[in-house]
């Protein structure tokens, strides 16, 4: 990484809200609409997963919390933006309340059920109940502990879904509210009152009202606990901080809380340590093992003036680091932020849920008042209490937990992994762009490149040396500003040539340049250069050739009047580019390379990669125009970029990719970030975005298809020819399962481990 300044958050404007009593996805769809009626929004997105919306515009958060609270939900202001959180906290405050209230409705539902379904397990309960106990009088009984269940555990279902439906806006509470008052008030009725109702139709249902709020109970801890395995990135990601550094004093060292040091303070770094701060190396040397950050396993050598960051392990030796960034500013607390960020995106495919969930919960109290009707119409008598039944499986087999947790648990786990693994999602749509992607485009310098050009021929005539001939060659360069003059520098050093002394430095724009060394005429440049001054190419022109057919241009020199040398100085492939771009090929992807050098060079390049298509020769302002043309005729592109003049493309593309060792606005303009610099990663990157929306369609389907079947089975439609029913007690426990299902599926992803490892995810996503 080029500097701990390097990511920063695309969304400065965004508040995020956590956001209490969501619980399907109608509450989702109604959060939002109240926040949008709130003068001053632009955006808004709300995460049924992680319980938090985001929201953008000028409208200050107490409005957002107001118009929440109004809409029957609860909000509190954001936490102050000066370090990374999580609301570790509160999520186990959920776990412990839920575990409390499944504990006492277990215990109290058990023999409600032994009483009144006893016999479906051994025959005879119900005949020794009437004998010993009584009938009435365990009616009683039961009436009793199932008040206690619905009114002291089951009090949340209540809370929130009365007033929901009061207010016109049913949610799922409102659904298990209607479903279990409504058993319970019948069965209060047959015990109490039995006047009331036709002889036949006397039966109690208490053991449903019972079992639904235990049943959903249970898989509300149950979904609690997966969502908070869900969340581990970014709770692994804020523990990387230590709680303290070691500050140096003059010669003294102390031990002070990290929130105490400031910027410019030099804080010591032990051997198996983690580096407290974002820096620079001041004094010492190590390894760091940077990998909780880029992804990258082997450790980074750090000495004297080379950058670390905070949450990164010191392997051996001793650092000093001058700190250079803290807080919210350092690359850790923005990583996090940016993961958050993306896991709290709303997909565009999110909007058919959204759509459909927002008006679900109303049809479905719709549906259980028709399946009411029909059964007290069409069934024999005494058709009221299995008309009740059937209203009230219908009521809560129907609760969209299920669709609303689909999408955003799906999107938590792949962008936790991602990051895991080096990717940072700087916006969670750009998984659903990325997965369907028809190509990607390269810069080349820097990015397929390793940015820095090296010398990689030297051919010297007859009578000369080589090492003499680079050592001149370097002592003429040395006085020039191009970047292939510094690669003679560059490789005399490496070769420990010591450099003569230089006179009379001339440079000529685009042709070369000259000067005097120790006495000896040496002149450097490309061809037209030589053929000014008068020299015979042809001997070199053999080495030329073979250059020229592998991109490199040759460049001569001349000493005292003699052509000494051919060399090339070439920008080097990076090592992993070929089979990084053959993994992606593999893949079905089209590569593309766009880069202003000359097209021979690049095509041969390009061949080099097995780059599919290329467009070269083309200024920085024209790279946009490339891009608009690859989309017109190819479809969806990805761009991968590094360098300041890629950020238009960047921005342009449908998925704009940046190397994290890039420059910052490169990275600032870019919908992924590669943290490592590997270019393996956006492999990587794409068979994440598939696996995670495959993932995501498998939870749709399941959610929709559940309610799709299980709603008419509930209503009774499989009644006249099968004689089959589904009990208010078997519609909870499918319902609970549901959700259950769909966190546990997405947590799947959490196995993801790149293109090499991933083909049993994929194809499981597949099925």
């Amino acid at each position: 990484m080029n500097a701990p300044h390097a990511i920063d958050s695309r969304h400065a404007h965004a508040v995020t809200l956590p956001i209490g009593g969501l619980n399907c996805a109608s509450c989702v769809g109604r959060v939002e609409r109240a926040l949008k009626a709130v003068p001053g929004v632009t955006a808004v997105g709300v995460n049924l997963a992680t319980g938090q919306a985001t929201v953008e515009g000028s409208a200050q958060p107490l409005q957002l919390v107001e118009a929440v609270t109004a809409a029957g939900y609860s909000a509190s202001l954001p936490a102050p933006d000066d370090a990374p959180t999580t609301n570790d906290e509160d999520a186990a405050q959920e776990l412990a309340q839920l575990r409390r209230d499944l504990v006492l409705a277990a215990g109290l539902t058990l023999p409600v059920f032994l009483l009144e379904m006893g016999s479906h397990l051994v025959p005879g309960v119900h005949h020794l109940v009437a004998t010993s106990l009584g009938t009435w009088q365990s009616w009683v009984l039961q009436a009793v502990l199932t008040s206690i269940v619905i009114f002291v555990p089951g009090r949340r279902f209540l809370a929130h879904g009365i007033p929901a439906l009061l207010r016109g806006a049913p949610d799922m509470n409102a659904l298990v509210a209607v479903g279990t008052l409504a058993a319970w008030s019948y069965s209060l009725i047959a015990t109490f009152a039995p006047a009331l109702l036709p002889d036949a139709a006397v039966h109690v249902w208490f053991e449903a009202a019972a079992v639904i709020v235990t049943l959903i109970l249970a898989g509300r801890l149950m979904e609690a606990r997966a969502r908070g395995r869900a969340s581990d990135a970014i709770r692994r990601l804020v523990r990387l901080q230590p709680a303290t550094a070691h500050r140096r004093e003059g010669d003294a060292v102390q031990d002070v809380p990290l929130a105490q040091i400031r910027l410019g303070d030099v804080v010591e770094i032990r051997p198996g340590e983690r580096v407290p701060v974002d820096g620079t190396v001041v004094a010492g040397r190590s390894y760091v093992d940077e990998s909780m950050i880029t992804g990258e396993p082997v450790p980074v050598a750090k000495t004297t003036g080379a950058a670390v960051v905070g949450g990164t392990v010191m392997r051996d030796g001793a650092l000093d680091v001058r700190t250079t960034a803290i807080g919210k500013d350092t690359v850790l607390a923005r990583i996090t932020r940016m993961v958050a960020e993306a896991q709290g995106a709303k997909l565009p495919i999110q909007a058919l849920v959204d759509t459909v969930t927002l008006r679900f919960v109303p049809a479905v109290m719709l549906a259980a008042a028709v399946t009411f009707i029909a059964w007290l119409v069409l069934a024999p008598a005494p058709a009221l209490s299995p008309a009740l039944a059937a209203a009230v499986s219908v009521l809560i087999v129907a609760c969209p937990c299920a669709m609303g947790l689909a999408t955003p648990t799906s999107v938590m786990v792949g962008t936790g992994r991602a990051a895991e693994l080096g990717i940072l999602f700087r916006r969670g749509d750009a998984l659903q762009a990325l997965s369907t992607s028809a190509v990607i485009a390269f810069d080349k310098t820097g990015t397929l490149t390793q940015g820095r050009p090296v010398l990689t021929d030297l051919d010297v005539a007859d009578g000369f040396d080589t090492a003499s001939v680079l050592a001149d060659i370097a002592a003429v360069e040395q006085r020039s500003e191009h970047p292939v003059g510094r690669a003679f520098v560059d490789a005399a050093a490496r070769d420990g040539l010591p450099l003569p002394p230089l006179a009379d430095f001339a440079s000529m724009t685009g042709l070369g340049v000259r000067g005097s060394v120790d006495g000896r005429r040496v002149e450097v440049g490309a061809d037209r250069y030589m053929a000014q001054l008068g020299y015979d190419l042809t001997p070199f022109a053999p080495a030329a050739d073979r250059l020229a057919q592998d991109g490199r241009t040759p460049l001569y020199a001349a000493i005292d009047g003699r052509l000494a040398a051919i060399a090339a100085v070439a920008d080097p492939i990076k090592p992993n580019a070929p089979a990084a771009l053959a993994t992606l090929r593999g893949m079905g992807l089209k590569t593309v390379m766009i880069t202003g050098d000359n097209r021979r060079t690049a095509e041969a390049i390009a061949r080099r990669l097995g780059i599919d298509d290329v467009v070269a020769e083309v200024m920085p302002e024209e790279k946009v125009a490339a891009v608009r043309d690859l989309i017109k005729r190819h479809g969806r592109l990805a761009f991968v970029g590094d360098g300041i003049n890629d950020a238009p493309a960047l921005a342009e593309a449908d998925i704009g990719i940046a190397i994290g060792t890039g420059t910052d606005i490169a990275i600032d303009a870019a919908d992924v970030v590669l943290m490592s610099g590997e270019l393996g990663g956006i492999a990587d990157a794409v068979a994440l975005s598939r696996a995670t929306m495959g993932n995501i369609r498998q939870n749709l389907f399941w959610a929709f298809a559940y309610n799709t079947a299980l709603i008419p089975v509930a209503a009774g439609l499989l009644y006249p020819a099968f004689g089959v029913t589904l009990s208010p007690a078997l519609a909870a426990g499918a319902m609970a399962l549901s959700s259950v299902f769909v966190v546990g599926n997405a947590l799947r992803l959490r196995r993801f481990t790149g293109p090499q490892g991933q083909s049993t995810l994929l194809q499981g996503a597949e099925r």
